[in-house]
């Protein structure tokens, strides 16, 4: 007599067999497909992105990267689509396809509208008018007047008027009276200030910024004052006009921070100058 194979004898069993081996094959397929999608195992170090054309990044791209443009800002001097800053950071550990998320300098800059700064406008209000509209406070001349406000505005040496368009940053230069004010101007704190801050600073306490000095590879995205000339003192003081000579880095190339702590430290007992606040963010009225 014949054995009867298990198979037969339980028919059930043999069809709970396949599905099994079956399902199996099927999860195997799928594990291996999911592997060669994710690229498991294989992932990259990515460059230092900063400084570099984002068409050329493009056109030699052996990653395969995308990348995403989420920002740009208009520099001067600088050509369109250079990459400022980068997300992920650079060394960071990213397989093929990567979106790669950058700000890069924009080819051309957006125009902004000027604002009427010489109808009894204070340099403090000016200052202010001009950052809201997208430009920047230029040299800053000081005449006899019986007003202490703004008298002329130009642009390369050219007078502007309320209305007209410019490329956004663009530097203007005010023409302000002195009315009765005849004391010089205290010389500001701007250690570890961004250059946008910095050169803000030194405008509302009616000086000029002098010459600027970048270290090597320095990020001006990123750039910090390290040094100034002339240094605070908390009683420097120099005539209406004059200039603030400022040296930047990175963050960490020179620990501006404990630069900055040291200069606390030798400087607690310095006299706290008039018409200055205690806090290094001091502007002087006008």
């Amino acid at each position: 007599m014949k054995k009867e194979n298990i198979f037969t004898k339980h028919p059930i069993l043999k069809h709970l067999c396949l599905m099994l081996g079956i399902s199996l094959v099927i999860l195997i397929i799928a594990f291996i497909l999911i592997k060669i999608y994710a690229r498991h195992g294989k992932e990259y170090i990515l460059p230092d992105l900063v400084g570099q054309n984002i068409e050329a990044l493009r056109n030699d791209n052996p990653l395969e990267l995308e990348y995403v443009i989420i920002d740009s800002t208009f520099v001067k001097g600088e050509e369109g689509g250079i990459i400022i800053s980068q997300e992920p950071k650079d060394s960071t550990m990213v397989k093929k396809g990567r979106k790669i998320y950058v700000t890069v300098t924009s080819y051309k800059p957006a125009d902004a509208v000027m604002p009427k700064l010489t109808d009894g406008t204070s340099l403090r209000q000016a200052i202010s008018y001009l950052e809201s509209a997208g430009l920047q406070g230029g040299k800053l001349t000081f005449v006899e007047s019986p007003y202490k406000d703004v008298l002329k505005q130009s642009h390369n040496g050219r007078e502007i008027y309320e209305g007209e368009k410019l490329p956004k940053g663009s530097m203007i230069d005010l023409v302000v009276g002195l009315g009765d004010n005849q004391k010089p101007a205290t010389v500001p704190f701007v250690l570890n200030k961004s250059v946008e801050k910095a050169r803000r600073d030194i405008l509302l306490a009616s000086l000029n910024v002098g010459k600027e000095h970048y270290s090597k590879n320095t990020d001006k995205a990123r750039a910090v004052v390290y040094a100034q000339q002339p240094e605070y003192t908390g009683a420097a003081y120099l005539p209406l006009g004059s200039e603030v000579e400022l040296w930047y880095c990175n963050p960490e190339d020179k620990d501006v921070e404990r630069i900055v702590r040291e200069f606390q430290v030798d400087s607690s007992k310095i006299p706290v100058a008039e018409g200055q606040s205690d806090d290094d963010d001091f502007e002087i009225e006008f």
